[in-house]
Formats: structure tokens, C-alpha cells, sequence
């Protein structure tokens, strides 16, 4: 299994992988057959291919086609061996050994200069990292033996998951980190791929290297099955994804709405994963009315968050104890129960009065000669339940006396305007997964774009201080510190978690693994 970065297939973010996790279906037999093209459906364009400058989850699907980690994570969470063979560390340190006879896409060796490279660039604020404070922590340096095959990994800061975190970062060969531009469009790594054809918005065009040998598991150059091509085809609606998986056009796709009902009925190859689906976030950016922690308050009283749940899912869904994807995470506490403000109209009407936001002409509550408008932004890769959902939630705090614009965004716009900080947004359905709690915290806290990840201007004191205790503890002995900090931010509702789901990936003359809903490339088998 490969470890540290892919998520939700659906999903918008990604931040990490673990285990795979879920459910297996097999279906119609066969015999894997050498010589074949998968084709895989993905809901949005992958954009940017450069695996340090994403947060996508279908950019990071590609790129574990392309790059490799230090560290993979089979299927009962333990690491194994990724690029490297032996790995230790500490709350401040970590050491890994690479493996022998790793070989980039042009065929030079990888070294450990290269690795080290990787990580003091991710960690170096001023090259704006996406992947800075989910992998490498802000600061962290590396310095590498080339003789011994070592690269040391010293942190500014505690961090409770350092070797872990460090470990799942994609590594991109020297080539890359000299010209990275030829990264956004094509690849300079260690993995199973290389990109042969880029056509944005339409498909991306993959090659197999046969030199390839390393992979997680029992990955073998000749074993039969492994695709020679991948076509990796974007297809922005769901049920044209399903019609093509049906008819044999695409080999593996996810579907995270209603569609997944009828492919289920056909007895397809089937993985699943747990994942959050319905996540609220509120722009918390000075000056705007979501910064007040009464008036999110009072839009979160005014919405029921179970029958919301419910929309989102079809009804299939679980309610979440905490931010990380179920199943995948280190802690085993509920931080969500009890720490939300419920639903109560009553209340969010005379907060909205009591923090000075009066109704006005036409049912529009003003303040200061400004009406209390919003912008609100749902994902069009995840379904028709979005869509839904955010109507319903529309039409909830139009009662309040809110005017709510609905704004479908594809994950383009969301990686422009949300994560990047280009546009103004006030509140927004981003599912966000990750499987270490502390892969959360620059999200969460500290610089905001277009410097920092903290795309939600969040500034939570309480939250600060407890994740600043649990860093310091090595693993799982800081989830109580960890949880201490989420209800911190449940407390000043500064992200709504309300619905998980399982979102299916089937497979029709193929099969596959899973690390945290990103297909495995080297576990692709095509069938005859």
C-alpha cells in the first residue's frame, strides 16, 4: 500500500494516505493479461501536476502513477518500505535508509542529496509548498550521506508524527527540482509512469517503465497484468463516468452519488473507503460577516445538519467523532458529539439580532447599511447531492434572513479562489481528509495564502495551544492534546464536520488496491 498522500477519490483535498481500508467485491473472473491500457475516469482536471504544489485529490491520484515515497503503509497500517528500506525517529528527528539500485525516469540513480533537496525545499516557507506543515514541517532540515545512502531529518519544532509525515512526501528526481517547470505538465520521478501525453481537461497520457522494481508489496517487473499504458480520462459528471465504466470504455472510476447504487447491482470489482463528505467551512477573513464567531453560530443553529447529512449522502451516511478519516487515524476519541450548536431557529434568529444584523427591506438582514449576502461554494465533482444539499442549506438560511448565492465551482475554481486566497467566498462544502491529525494544523492555523495553507483565516488561541502540547508527544500519547484541540475549534465553530460517507471505486477487466481512496499503480492488474 502506498502511504502518505491521496485521499477521498472524490473528494476536493488531499492530504494524505494511509491504509486502504473497505470492502472488496470480485466479480466475472479472468485472468490477468499483459499488454493493456487502463483507462481510469476523474471527476476534475488535475491541473498543476507538480506533486509539492497540489492539494488536489485527483492531482494526487496521477502523481502516485509518477512519484514515489519513502514510506508505504500496508493494509493493517504498518509502514513498509517505500524508497527506503529502514527509517527511524523521534518527535524532532528522523532518519531513513534508502533502498539500493532506485533509478528516476531518465535513468539516473536517486541519491540522497536528491531526497534531502525534496524535503528543505517543502520546508522552506519562502517556496510556498503546499505540502509544508502536512509533510514537512516549516523549517525542518535535511542533510544527506550519498555514501551510506542516509538522509537525516532534524525539525524546527516537535512534531508527534515526524518520521511518519516526512515519509509520505512524493520525492521528485534531480531534473525536477532544477527546472520545475517541467513538472506541471509532465514528470521527473521514481515511479511506475511517466507522462507521454498532456491535454488538459481531457485526458493524460501515461507510459510504463519496465526498469521499475521497487514498488510496495510483493511487486514484481514481470508480473503479468500490469498495465503497459494508463489514460487517465477527465469526466466531470458521475453518471457518464458510469455509463462508460458499464460499457467498458474507462476500467476504474469512483462514484460518491446515486450512480453508485446501480454499478453495485452489476457485481462489479468493488473497494471502498471512509471518508468525510460533508464539511462546512466558514471564511473567517477580517472584514467579512463569517469572521463573527455569532453569526456562524447562528448559520450553523439555523441549519439541521442530520437531514443535510442525509441529502448529502442519500441517506447512507454516518455521523463523524472527529476530523480524521474514519478508520485511519492514530486517536479513538469523539470530539464531534455534544460540541456543535444544534439546531434551533428560535436561537439563530436572536443571535443575528443581538450581533447587530437587523431585518431589513425585502427579508434581508442589514447592519451598518449592509445586507448579510453570501457566497456560498459546493464542489460539482461530487455528485448531484451537492447540489441538493447546498439548496436546502440555501433555502435554511434564507428563513434567517440571509440572501445565500450558491456558487458550483470546479476543483480548478476551488484550488484558485479557496485555497489559493484569489477570489471571496464565505462559506463553502470542502470535504477535507486526512489520516494524522497533525496533517490538519496548517490548515487550520497560521499563514494564510497566498503564503500559508490556512485558506479559512482561522485564528483559534485554544486550538494553538493544544496542538502545541500534542506535537511534542511521540504518537498516539498526544490524542488527548489532539482532541483537546478540536473541540477547541467545534467550540468557536470554525469548521462544521456533519456527514461521512463511503464512497465506492469500481473496477470492470481490472483490479486494484487502495491507499486511503487513491488506487495503488503497482497493484493494477488488467484482466482478459
Amino acid at each position: 500500500m502506498r502511504s502518505a498522500l491521496t485521499v477521498l477519490v472524490a473528494g476536493v483535498l488531499a492530504l494524505s494516505a494511509c491504509s486502504s481500508g473497505g470492502e472488496t467485491t470480485t466479480a466475472g473472473g479472468g485472468q490477468p493479461v499483459a499488454g493493456k491500457t487502463l483507462t481510469m475516469a476523474v471527476g476534475g482536471d488535475p491541473g498543476n501536476l507538480d506533486p509539492q504544489f497540489t492539494s488536489l485529490s485527483v492531482t494526487m491520484q496521477v502523481d502516485w502513477f509518477l512519484y514515489d515515497a519513502l514510506l508505504n503503509i500496508d493494509s493493517s497500517g504498518k509502514p513498509v518500505a517505500g524508497l527506503a528500506e529502514k527509517w527511524e525517529g523521534t518527535t524532532t528527528s528522523a532518519k531513513y535508509t534508502l533502498r539500493k539500485g532506485i533509478t528516476c525516469s531518465d535513468g539516473t540513480p536517486l541519491t540522497a542529496t536528491t531526497v534531502a533537496q525534496n524535503i528543505n525545499f517543502v520546508g522552506d516557507p519562502a517556496n510556498k509548498s503546499t505540502r509544508i506543515g502536512v509533510f514537512v514541517p516549516a523549517g525542518a532540515k535535511a542533510v544527506a550521506d550519498d555514501a551510506a545512502g542516509t538522509v537525516t531529518v532534524t525539525a524546527a519544532a516537535p512534531d508527534a508524527f515526524l518520521w511518519r509525515n516526512v515519509g509520505g512526501l512524493h520525492i521528485v528526481c534531480a531534473k525536477g527540482m532544477k527546472d520545475r517547470s517541467i513538472l506541471k505538465q509532465g514528470s521527473d520521478g521514481t515511479g511506475l509512469y511517466t507522462v507521454s501525453e498532456a491535454v488538459p481537461g481531457d485526458h493524460y497520457t501515461l507510459t510504463r517503465r519496465k526498469d521499475y522494481t521497487w514498488g510496495p508489496g510483493d511487486f514484481k517487473a514481470d508480473q503479468t497484468g500490469v498495465p503497459e499504458k494508463v489514460t487517465i480520462k477527465v469526466v466531470a459528471n458521475e453518471t457518464t463516468s458510469a455509463n462508460l465504466l458499464t460499457s467498458g470504455q474507462v476500467n476504474i472510476v469512483s462514484i460518491a452519488g446515486p450512480d453508485k447504487q446501480r454499478l453495485a447491482a452489476q457485481q462489479l470489482f468493488k473497494r471502498e473507503v471512509g471518508a468525510p463528505l460533508g464539511q462546512l467551512w466558514f471564511n473567517q477573513k477580517a472584514g467579512l460577516p463569517t469572521a463573527d464567531l455569532a453569526v456562524r453560530r447562528a448559520l450553523t443553529q439555523g441549519l439541521d445538519l442530520t437531514q443535510l447529512g442525509k441529502v448529502v449522502t442519500s441517506g447512507a451516511g454516518v455521523a463523524p467523532t472527529d476530523l480524521v478519516a474514519p478508520g485511519m487515524g492514530p486517536c479513538k476519541v469523539d470530539t464531534v458529539t455534544g460540541n456543535l450548536p444544534g439546531h434551533d431557529l428560535n436561537a439563530a434568529k436572536a443571535a443575528l439580532d443581538a450581533a447587530g444584523w437587523k431585518p431589513g427591506a425585502g427579508g434581508v438582514r442589514e447592519k451598518g447599511g449592509n445586507k448579510l449576502s453570501l457566497v456560498f461554494y459546493y464542489p460539482t465533482t461530487l455528485g448531484p447531492t451537492l447540489q441538493s444539499a447546498a439548496e436546502l442549506l440555501q433555502k435554511s438560511w434564507t428563513e434567517l434572513g440571509v440572501d445565500v448565492s450558491l456558487k458550483a465551482v470546479s476543483t480548478a475554481e476551488i484550488s484558485t479562489v479557496m485555497l489559493a486566497g484569489q477570489g471571496t467566498w464565505h462559506a463553502g462544502l470542502i470535504p477535507l481528509t486526512v489520516s494524522l491529525p497533525s496533517q490538519l494544523v496548517s490548515f487550520l492555523s497560521g499563514t494564510t495564502p497566498p503564503n500559508g495553507s490556512n485558506f479559512s483565516s482561522i485564528k483559534n488561541p485554544g486550538y494553538d495551544a493544544a496542538i502545541a502540547k500534542a506535537s511534542k508527544t511521540a504518537g498516539t500519547d498526544g490524542c488527548e492534546d489532539w482532541a483537546a484541540g478540536e473541540r477547541a475549534l467545534f467550540e468557536q465553530v470554525n469548521l462544521v464536520p456533519f456527514v461521512n460517507t463511503t464512497v465506492p471505486i469500481f473496477g470492470k477487466n481490472a483490479t486494484f488496491d487502495l491507499a486511503q481512496g487513491s488506487v495503488v499503480p503497482s497493484s493494477v492488474r488488467m484482466l482478459g
